[in-house]
């Protein structure tokens, strides 16, 4: 008889007990995942991973104390291998920019369909970036309005070096990380990402993500 997968190992944190009780149960009932910690703010937030080390880690954004922002920053320091996803009821691109440039893995938003975390909790997990479904047309949409004309330069136009390294840099991977899955030194991988970048006009990684949203590679990564 074959074993059973390991299931996704979370930890919860959000200071509403009523919220951080549905979310559980939500979880819970998914058979690849099973919420293993819970927190109620974001100090107790790292205390909790650093003890249990759990593969993801569901941060409220607005909570008392150490902030989700500043969790995301620290728990990314102590804890490099686990994902963050950010859960939050702000939908504008100052909060989004910020909590990637932090290294959350995630960003869905609290007032989208219970089915949205579930596959940003399944996506992270599988080591890829996942922007909430609301969210992924309006990024796209402002790249393009603002940005048409360096967009309108398809993917064909990069090496397949150069889409690999662009996609595993969305995806939330460091240059050493890139390095290493593609047997490739870190010079030659920085030589990579500015060679897509001056071909595609992007400017940092945003953009890069931004990018990858419009090519459709985060949620099929």
């Amino acid at each position: 008889m074959s074993e059973s997968p390991a299931r996704i190992r979370i930890l919860l944190a959000d200071d509403h007990v009523t919220v951080r009780h549905g979310l559980k149960l939500l979880i819970d009932s998914q058979p690849d995942m099973s919420v293993v910690a819970e927190a109620s703010d974001g100090k107790a937030a790292i205390d909790r991973a650093v003890e249990i080390n759990p593969d993801v880690i569901v941060l409220d954004i607005s909570m008392p104390g150490t902030n989700g922002l500043v969790a995301t920053r620290l728990l990314r320091k102590v804890l490099p291998r686990a994902a963050v996803i950010s859960l939050t009821r702000h939908s504008d691109d100052a909060y989004l920019q910020e909590l990637l440039r932090a290294g959350a893995s995630g960003y869905v938003l609290k007032q989208s369909a219970p089915n949205e975390l579930l596959q940003a909790i399944r996506a992270v997990a599988a080591g890829r970036q996942y922007l909430d479904s609301a969210l992924t047309s309006r990024v796209t949409a402002g790249y393009l309005g603002r940005e048409g004309k360096k967009t309108e330069r398809p993917a064909a136009s990069l090496t397949e070096r150069e889409v690999a390294v662009l996609r595993l840099i969305a995806s939330g991977y460091s240059n050493k990380e890139i390095a290493a899955r593609l047997d490739l030194s870190v010079k030659t991988v920085e030589a990579h990402k500015a060679n897509a970048m001056r071909k595609l006009g992007l400017t940092g990684r945003i953009d890069i993500v931004k990018y990858a949203v419009l090519q459709g590679w985060l949620h099929n990564a």
